[in-house]
């Protein structure tokens, strides 16, 4: 047999899972909302982005010196000195067989 009361409670439990239903379809449109509005805001840094590093591959390219060429026939080809100054010299020995021009131990 079916009671006032339990009428009522069942009434009050429809009533309370209405309200939550309402309240997660809130939440629901609100985190959709905020969804699109980051993916709008991620196309828009994307499209910053490309832009920027198109302007800077471009400001790159601009600035780059374009290397010389090598010339190899220079590089192979190394001529001898005419004179030998150049070219080290054997160590010269004063009378006692030390090195003149290098530093000599004097401390004995």
């Amino acid at each position: 047999m079916v009671t006032v009361t339990s009428v009522n409670t069942l009434r009050n439990a429809v009533a309370i899972a209405e309200r939550k239903v309402q309240q997660d379809q809130t939440r629901v449109d609100q985190d959709a909302s905020r969804l699109q509005d980051s993916r709008a805001q991620l196309a828009k840094d994307q499209e910053q982005l490309s832009t920027r590093q198109k302007a800077s591959r471009a400001a790159e390219s601009a600035n780059a010196p374009t290397p010389a060429p090598v010339r190899l026939d220079s590089t192979i080809t190394k001529p001898v000195p005419a004179t030998l100054d150049g070219l080290p010299r054997a160590p010269q020995v004063n009378a006692q067989g030390q090195t003149v021009g290098r530093l000599i131990n004097v401390t004995v």
